[in-house]
C-alpha cells in the first residue's frame, strides 16, 4: 500500500504563505506557493531548503498546482520558479492565469518601486514565470508525471461557504483553518450589518476606509454598496483606489461564467462588474471635505494606498475603518483590531487612531461549520489542517476527531505527516460479463461480500471497464491467440498406435458420459478441446506415448484424463 507524505513548507500552524508538498508514489506535487504579507525578509517566502539546499526544484518536483489567484497562495510563484529555480508545469485555472499576473505586479510595486526592498522578483520574472502556466477547466483531468493516484486520492481545498463537493472520499483531505474555532452569522445579517455601519458613517459626515485586496471580497463588497446606492438614491462618492482593479473586473466581465447563479442571472440586464456609482480614486481626493467611501489596497494595511489613506484620517473620530477580512500578525490591521490606539509609524512618528474600528468578515475562508460540512460532505479518511493558528488548530483537531473518527493532522512548516492508503480504484463492468456470471450461479457481487470474477480489464480515456474476453479483442481488433497446454503419458500397451487410439477412445467414451467424445479420421481422439494422439517408442514398441493437448477453458478435464490414463487401459477392451 503506498503512503501519502504532506509537508508544510508554509501555512504550518501559521496563516499565510500557503505552501504544501505532497509525495506519493515516488513522485512530489507542490500545492500552491504563496507569500506571508506578515514579514519583509526571506521569511515572507516558503522554506525551499525542506525540498533541497542546493540544485534547481525541478529535479526534485513534478508539477505544481496553484488553487487560486489570493497572494498568499501564489505570491511567491516568480520567486520560486524564477530565483530558486523551477521549469516543471505549473497548473491552475483560467481566470486564475489571468490575475495572478496582474497581483504579481501591483505587489511588486509597492514591495520593491515604493518600498525599496532588494531579493525580491522582478516584472520579467512574472512574464517568465506565467509561461510556465498550463491553464485548465473544471474537472478536466490531466495526467503529468505523476501517476494517477496522485489526483484520484488527494483533496485539497480552497474551501468557500456556498462551494458544493461529491462525497470523493479522498484518502487525504487539506483544508484551510483559518477560522477554526468561529462560526459566523449568516451571510445576509453581515451584508446587512455592512451597509448600516456605512450608511451612519457616511450620514454623520465621516469617510470610510474599506482595506481589500483587489479582488474577490473587493467585487463582492463593490456590488453591495453599488446596489444599496442605487437603492436608498445616495450622493455619497464612492472610490476604488487602484487602476488595476479596472483589470480586475475587465476580467470578472470576461469570466462572468464562473460566478454564482445569482451574478450569472443579472448578467442577462447587464454586466454587475460595470459600476456607476463607483469610480477612480485619486491620491488627492483622500483630503477632500465631507463624507466618502473609499476601496484601498492592500487589505491588512501593511503598505501601499490603504496605509496612506489610514494615516490621514486616523485621527478624527467621524471616521471609520472597515476590515473586512483576517489580518496576519505584524501588520497595522492586526494592530487595531486588537484594539491599539498608538501606532509606531516610519520614522518613529507615532499615530493616535481615533476612528472607529470595524471588524466584518466577508473572508473567503469557511468558519469551523463550514469546515465540519466540507468533511461530512466528501467523507475523507483523513484530515490535514493547513493555514490556521496552532490554538485554534488544535481545537479543531480534537473537534473532527470526536465526531468522524478519523484522524486529524496539524503539521508544523517542515514537518512531515505519512498516511497508509488502502488503494480502491473503481471499475465499470459489462452487462455481457454480469449475464455471463448469473448463467453460471450464484448471487451478483455483493460490496460487502467480494467475488472473484473473470474478464479483461480495459483502461481507456481514464477510466477502467471489465469485459468478456471476446468484447475486449472486438473492441480493441485483436485477434485471438490461444494458449494451449501439453502433457506426455506412458502406456504399456502391445496393440498397434491405431489400435491402442481406438481402445482409448473406447475406454473415454464409457467414463465421460455427457462429453463429446470423437475418434477422428487424422488419427486423433478429441474430448471437447482436448487432442490426443498416440506413438510408439522406436526402442520398446510396446511402450506408447499419449500427447494430451488442451486449452485453459478445459485445464480440469486434461488434468483429469491425465491422471485416467496413468492408470492404464482397462484389459476388457
Amino acid at each position: 500500500m503506498p503512503d501519502i507524505k504532506v509537508t508544510p513548507l508554509g501555512a504550518g500552524q501559521d496563516v499565510g504563505r500557503s505552501c504544501i508538498l505532497v509525495s506519493i508514489g515516488g513522485k512530489n506535487i507542490m500545492l500552491d506557493c504563496g507569500m506571508h504579507m506578515g514579514y519583509n525578509d526571506d521569511r515572507r517566502f516558503p522554506d525551499f531548503s525542506y525540498i533541497t539546499q542546493n540544485g534547481r526544484l525541478t529535479d526534485y518536483l513534478d508539477c505544481v498546482i496553484i488553487s487560486h489567484f489570493h497572494l498568499d497562495h501564489c505570491g511567491a510563484l516568480p520567486y520560486m520558479s524564477e530565483m530558486v529555480g523551477y521549469d516543471g508545469p505549473i497548473y491552475m485555472t483560467h481566470p486564475t492565469k489571468a490575475i495572478c499576473p496582474i497581483l504579481l505586479e501591483d505587489f511588486r510595486k509597492i514591495t520593491v518601486d515604493k518600498k525599496g526592498e532588494t531579493n525580491f522578483f522582478t516584472s520579467q520574472m512574472i512574464k517568465d514565470c506565467m509561461k510556465k502556466v498550463v491553464p485548465l477547466n473544471l474537472h478536466q483531468t490531466v495526467q503529468v508525471r505523476a501517476d494517477k493516484r496522485s489526483f484520484l486520492n488527494l483533496c485539497y481545498l480552497k474551501y468557500k461557504t456556498a462551494a458544493w463537493i461529491d462525497k470523493c472520499r479522498p484518502d487525504i483531505l487539506i483544508t484551510e483553518s483559518t477560522y477554526a474555532t468561529t462560526i459566523r452569522d449568516s451571510k445576509r445579517c453581515r451584508e446587512r450589518d455592512f451597509l448600516k455601519k456605512v450608511h451612519e458613517s457616511i450620514e454623520r459626515g465621516g469617510k470610510v476606509l474599506i482595506p481589500v485586496f483587489a479582488l474577490g471580497r473587493a467585487q463582492e463588497l463593490c456590488i453591495l454598496l453599488e446596489t444599496f446606492w442605487e437603492r436608498m438614491n445616495l450622493k455619497a462618492p464612492i472610490y476604488f483606489s487602484t487602476g488595476l482593479t479596472e483589470k480586475a473586473n475587465h476580467y470578472y466581465k470576461l469570466f462572468i461564467t464562473w460566478t454564482n447563479q445569482k451574478i450569472r442571472k443579472t448578467f442577462v440586464q447587464r454586466n454587475m462588474f460595470e459600476f456607476k456609482h463607483i469610480k477612480a480614486f485619486d491620491r488627492s481626493y483622500a483630503d477632500n471635505p465631507g463624507p466618502m467611501v473609499v476601496f484601498a489596497t492592500p487589505g491588512m494595511l501593511h503598505a501601499g494606498q490603504s496605509l496612506q489613506i489610514f494615516k490621514k484620517w486616523a485621527g478624527n473620530e467621524k471616521n471609520m475603518v472597515i476590515m473586512p477580512g483576517y489580518c496576519v500578525q505584524g501588520t497595522v490591521g492586526h494592530k487595531i483590531l486588537n484594539g491599539q490606539k498608538k501606532l509606531e509609524m516610519e520614522g518613529r512618528a507615532t499615530l493616535e487612531v481615533k476612528l472607529q474600528v470595524e471588524y466584518m468578515s466577508f473572508s473567503a475562508h469557511a468558519d469551523a461549520k463550514g469546515i465540519m460540512q466540507l468533511i461530512r460532505m466528501a467523507e475523507p479518511h483523513n484530515i490535514l489542517l493547513v493555514h490556521g493558528e496552532a490554538k485554534k488548530m488544535a481545537f479543531l483537531k480534537d473537534k473532527i476527531e470526536q465526531e468522524f473518527n478519523i484522524s486529524c493532522y496539524m503539521p508544523a512548516n517542515g514537518e512531515t505527516t505519512t498516511v497508509t492508503t488502502n488503494p480502491s480504484v473503481p471499475v465499470d463492468i459489462s452487462l455481457n460479463l454480469l449475464k455471463r456470471e448469473m448463467a453460471l450461479g450464484g448471487p451478483l457481487p455483493d460490496p460487502k461480500r467480494p467475488r472473484t470474477m473473470h474478464g479483461t480489464l480495459i483502461m481507456k480515456d481514464n477510466s477502467l471497464r471489465l469485459v468478456s474476453p471476446e468484447q475486449a479483442l472486438k473492441e480493441l481488433g485483436l485477434s485471438e491467440h490461444q494458449l494451449r497446454f501439453t502433457c506426455r503419458v506412458h502406456l504399456q500397451d502391445p496393440h498397434s498406435d491405431t489400435d491402442t487410439l481406438s481402445r482409448i477412445y473406447s475406454h473415454l467414451k464409457s467414463v465421460l458420459k455427457g462429453y463429446a467424445v470423437q475418434h477422428l479420421p487424422d488419427s486423433t481422439v478429441m474430448v471437447e478441446s482436448i487432442v490426443l494422439k498416440v506413438s510408439s517408442s522406436a526402442e520398446e514398441p510396446d511402450l506408447k506415448v499419449v500427447l494430451l493437448s488442451w486449452c485453459f477453458q478445459d485445464e480440469e478435464l486434461g488434468s483429469f484424463l491425465s491422471t485416467l490414463l496413468k492408470k492404464g487401459l482397462p484389459s476388457a477392451l
